[in-house]
């Protein structure tokens, strides 16, 4: 089966990885062009096209205004599917029906719930307990389209969201291989995908950093493992910003003390009273370092009983 892959970041590395595996024939692979990274700003090509340089594969960039381009280039290979995992685009027409078995997407989340393009991030944020990965055949709307296999996953009480995504991405890749065997052989069924229970996960962006201490402890927590890598969860301590890495529930009891009162300061954490419950804060960062556990972190910065930290 002839395959064009299309896809960017981190999370769509295993899949490209289990379709050389599987020995899929994969003529072009389509990524993000190269980007401005770090304090250097270096430009830095996506971990796709790193990785599809490394199979020896060759890559295409869709930058600004090469979409008659990238499309062309597409059709040309007469692909048999076009799989399409956290590429950065919107696809359009003749791609979504050029290829026999369309434009197959592996998305984060069990659609219809949390469409768009931060699904687990939100669904920690949200709180929920459960998450997944779906493979769907595109169509003209966002994650609207009909869909072939889903496979749950539990989140976990302390999971991150980059812990997540990394194994919604294995078992994506997994699951992606099955169903493209099971299209081959004509036993996979679409299923179309209602509205109910739809709930759309925007972009994420730095305005959803900042910590109000006036919530409860599992939104705190919540708020800190979703944002976790990026934007990351931040606080002030006077002017000096802190951004939390990583944090547990000590209590859920309301302790008396103003939320953002530092309660106590020990090497194994540093509690933190919220609007309900406490919070132990056991990994920190000074923007521009590196996160430390809170023994090395109070090593070079200094906490205390009393203190405030602010939104």
């Amino acid at each position: 089966m002839k395959i064009v892959f299309m896809g960017s970041p981190d999370f769509a590395v295993p899949a490209l990885e289990a379709l050389v595996e599987a020995r899929f024939d994969i003529p072009l692979v389509v990524t993000q062009p190269d980007r401005p990274a770090g304090r250097g700003r270096k430009l830095l090509p996506t971990r796709v096209k790193e990785t599809a340089g490394g199979l020896g594969l060759p890559v295409m960039e869709f930058g600004p205004g090469q979409r008659k381009a990238v499309t062309r280039a597409v059709l040309d290979t007469e692909p048999d599917a076009v799989v399409v995992v956290a590429f950065g685009h919107i696809l359009r027409e003749p791609l979504l029906s050029h290829p026999p078995l369309g434009c197959i997407n592996v998305h984060a989340s069990l659609l219809p719930r949390w469409r768009g393009v931060s699904p687990a991030q939100y669904a920690i944020l949200h709180g929920d307990s459960w998450s997944g990965v779906t493979i769907m055949r595109m169509d003209k709307g966002v994650d609207t389209g009909p869909i072939l296999a889903q496979r749950a996953v539990p989140i976990g009480p302390e999971d991150t969201a980059g812990e997540l995504l990394d194994n919604l991405a294995g078992q994506g890749a997994d699951l992606l291989i099955h169903v493209l065997r099971g299209l081959a052989n004509q036993k996979v069924e679409a299923v179309p995908q209602g509205d109910g229970g739809a709930v759309y996960a925007p972009k994420l962006t730095r305005t959803l950093s900042a910590v109000r201490w006036d919530r409860d402890v599992v939104t705190v927590h919540n708020q800190i493992r979703a944002l976790n890598p990026w934007p990351g969860a931040t606080t002030f301590l006077g002017e000096s910003l802190l951004k939390i890495t990583s944090a547990r529930p000590q209590s859920y009891l309301v302790s008396g003390k103003q939320p953002g009162t530092i309660l106590s300061v020990a090497p194994d954490g540093v509690e933190v009273a919220c609007g309900e419950g406490i919070l132990n804060l056991t990994g920190l960062q000074v923007p521009g370092r590196r996160a430390l556990p809170v023994e090395e972190f109070l090593r070079g910065f200094s906490l205390s009983c009393g203190m405030l930290l602010r939104s």
